[in-house]
Formats: structure tokens, C-alpha cells, sequence
């Protein structure tokens, strides 16, 4: 046997492919109350990262307009998962017994870099598809120049149907953030726990929790959807709090969902 032959073998001895678990509708609030008492077990560095991203939320809505604006802000959903990193290192440590503090999950990031890094690209490409898709259906409906928050808001308020215009823009970006939930729900956790596992396995894996568990998995989306709205509807200041919580229900939802 070759020493290429050697490496590949000793490489699939050690990765596992992960099985999913089942679970029912409970299972969201359930990882809502375990994220509490990591949120609470950790305060400070838990709302310091939502703090950050709470930071970011206002940065996009402050300075971004018209159709990208838009996209960003609704992108925000999309590349969520991948700033939450720190947040579930914070939760990785608390269950298995290590320190928890902020200075051990800013580099968190590096226990599995190739494969997070990655992972942040695909990411970021999404973004930049939901930002071309997003400016393509405003410009749909708006073709008269590249309209403000303030104009898109007067227009569908003058509009005798302005649900001609949500409908459309909610079935664009909800088809990418199905995609992106499916690939992400429990991807990022994992690629954060198991080093030896690789960013296109780890997507398989999301996607089939979401599979197997298809209406708990939709439930657990609304939940961030509505969690993270209400978060920017309370002037980003629920942010702080809301985005620690979400991430660290997340790092629950992998850790009973994948075996």
C-alpha cells in the first residue's frame, strides 16, 4: 500500500459520517430555554457579540437605501449564522466543561478554519445573489431610477395593491433563504465541534435534518425570522439580546438533532 493510499484510509477511519436524530415541535422551545441558560451561564460575552452584530444591523440600515439597501438588510438573516461562531464556541465550551469567556471564542474560528472560511464564502455568495435578485424585482416595480426607503414605503403606501409588490419580493428571497436555512440550521455548529468535517458534508448533513424533521426545522425558522424582526423593529436594541439567544438555541438544535 502506497503512503497516499495510507493517508486516505487513515483519513475515512476517522471521519464518521453523522447520523440525524428525529425530534417533534417542541423541540424549538426547547433549545430556546437551553440557550437562556447558556446566555445567562455567559452574559457578558454573550451580549457582547450581540452588541457587535446588533452594530452591523444598524451600520445597514442606516447607510444603505434604496433596492441594496433592502437586500442587505434582509440579508442579514442569510450571513447570520456565520458571526455567530464565537457564540456557539460559548455554548461548546459551557457543555463540555471549559472555561467560558469572551477571549477564548474570538478565535474560535480556527478550529476549523478551512472548512468555516469556506463555508463564509458560500455565504457571502448567497448575499451577493439575494442582492442581484433583490435590486431585479425593486427595479421590476420601481423602473423610474433606484428608489429610497422613504419613496418604495410612499409608493406601496399610495398603491392600490401594494401586495403585488411583498408577494413578490417575499417568494424571491424566501426561496435563497430556504436554500440557505437548509444548508446552515445546524452546518456551522458542527463544522465547529467535528474538525475532521468538511463544509460540503456538513451542508448534506443541515440539509437532511431538515428533511427529516421538516415542520420542527420550519417552526425554528419562523422563530429567528420573528425573533430577529422583532429585533430590529425595537430601534436594534433587542438585537443584543435576541441574536446571543438564537445563537446559542442553534448550537442546541445541532447538538440534538446530529448524533
Amino acid at each position: 500500500m502506497s503512503e497516499n493510499d495510507e493517508i486516505t484510509q487513515r483519513a475515512e477511519q476517522e471521519f464518521v459520517w453523522p447520523q440525524v436524530r428525529r425530534f417533534g415541535m417542541d423541540a424549538p422551545w426547547r433549545w430556546l430555554r437551553a440557550g437562556w441558560g447558556d446566555l445567562r451561564a455567559a452574559p457578558g460575552a454573550s451580549l457582547f457579540y450581540g452588541a457587535v452584530l446588533a452594530v452591523m444591523g444598524f451600520v445597514l440600515t442606516r447607510y444603505a437605501t434604496g433596492a441594496a439597501g433592502l437586500a442587505f438588510v434582509t440579508g442579514f438573516f442569510l450571513v447570520g449564522p456565520f458571526f455567530a461562531v464565537g457564540i456557539y464556541d460559548l455554548s461548546r465550551r459551557r457543555a463540555a466543561g471549559e472555561q467560558i469567556g469572551l477571549a477564548p471564542t474570538l478565535s474560535a474560528w480556527r478550529a476549523n478554519f478551512p472548512a468555516i472560511g469556506f463555508y463564509a464564502l458560500i455565504l457571502m455568495l448567497s448575499l451577493a445573489i439575494w442582492i442581484r435578485v433583490s435590486v431585479v424585482v425593486v427595479a421590476l416595480f420601481f423602473p423610474h431610477g433606484v428608489p429610497t426607503w422613504a419613496a418604495i414605503a410612499q409608493q406601496l403606501a399610495k398603491s392600490p395593491d401594494p401586495w403585488v409588490f411583498i408577494l413578490a419580493y417575499l417568494a424571491a428571497g424566501s426561496g435563497i433563504a430556504l436554500m440557505v436555512f437548509a444548508t446552515s440550521a445546524v452546518s456551522l455548529p458542527m463544522l465547529l465541534d467535528r474538525r475532521n468535517m468538511d463544509t460540503v458534508s456538513a451542508m448534506i448533513v443541515s440539509f437532511n435534518v431538515l428533511r427529516a424533521n421538516f415542520r420542527p426545522m420550519l417552526l425554528w425558522g419562523a422563530i429567528i425570522v420573528a425573533l430577529t424582526a422583532a429585533g430590529f423593529a425595537s430601534f436594534y436594541l433587542g438585537l443584543v439580546l435576541v441574536l446571543p439567544l438564537i445563537g446559542h438555541a442553534s448550537w442546541h438544535a445541532y447538538r440534538e438533532a446530529v448524533d
